[in-house]
């Protein structure tokens, strides 16, 4: 193994870390130690190598997850505050606020995901564009993701961490996720999908990074724009509403999301995500 493929494996150790404790006060020594590098250095090495902060990273983590449970479930906002590791509700709500635009009881009430729980049925076709597109098949790299959807980042983080590692992203890189699965009829736990990129060239991959093809043929093409964690309910739409009043019918093929713009240094509001449907 070369030592650049060794620091990626290093900090692939310390961003499993802190998925799998989210809800733990995070230790700076403690990463340093499964980095395995000097407590001295490795931040250094985290933040030029993934380009951002470790605590920019677990904050953007940590309110995503919260967006999802505001927007998703019922969990009162006490505790979504506990779970996303801040002290008390103010200083949840402040920081929360200063990312999502609402504070999180707004948020829930009146946030991005209910425009397609609230909107009046002759205004749907007006507020929600759907395009029809021809797609040609395409093969994307990607690393398979076993559970909640919402926790798929975790597989794009060793995904791009590798291909940065080997010089294989530019401006032609196309970011992309497979979902297989219905999230509302499989458990959580046994949720299906692909953190993916479709690359210029095709060179050889590593484990667990492997090719996928995507189908090419006609796709509806719905455009998302805001946090990822309103996603569901803009798929109960497109499946619910949509599809049946359309007179067509999906294919039978997984639908894959592209990703417009980059969670890292874009607001959640203005993330842009197009989910592509296969048509027969």
């Amino acid at each position: 193994m070369n030592l650049q493929n060794n620091y990626e494996d290093r900090l692939n150790r310390v961003i499993a870390y802190i998925y799998d404790h989210l809800d733990d006060e995070i230790d700076l020594q403690k990463l340093a130690d499964i980095a395995c590098m000097s407590p001295y250095h490795w931040h250094r090495v985290y933040h030029a190598v993934r380009g951002e902060t470790i605590t920019s990273t677990v904050k953007r983590l940590r309110l995503h997850r919260s967006a999802g449970y505001l927007a998703q479930t019922q969990i009162p906002i006490e505790e979504v505050a506990q779970r996303s590791g801040y002290p008390n509700l103010q200083s949840f709500t402040r920081i929360f606020k200063s990312v999502y635009g609402l504070p999180p009881a707004e948020y829930r009430k009146n946030g991005g995901h209910k425009r397609f729980s609230n909107a009046m049925p002759e205004r749907m076709h007006i507020m929600y564009d759907v395009e029809f597109r021809t797609l040609p098949a395409m093969t994307a790299a990607t690393i398979k993701h076993t559970g909640s959807y919402m926790e798929v980042g975790k597989a794009f983080d060793r995904l791009f961490g590798w291909l940065a590692s080997q010089n294989l992203m530019n401006d032609m890189t196309r970011t992309i996720g497979i979902y297989y699965d219905d999230p509302d009829s499989v458990p959580e736990a046994d949720l299906q999908s692909r953190a993916g990129a479709v690359l210029s060239s095709s060179p050889e991959l590593q484990d667990p990074i492997e090719y996928t093809g995507i189908e090419g043929g006609k796709y509806a093409v719905l455009q998302h724009k805001g946090p990822y964690a309103e996603m569901k309910s803009a798929y109960q739409w497109f499946y619910g509403t949509w599809l049946p009043q359309s007179g067509r019918e999906a294919a039978d093929a997984p639908c894959f999301e592209e990703y417009l713009n980059n969670p890292r240094d874009t607001a959640p509001q203005d993330l842009v995500t197009e989910i592509h449907m296969p048509l027969k």
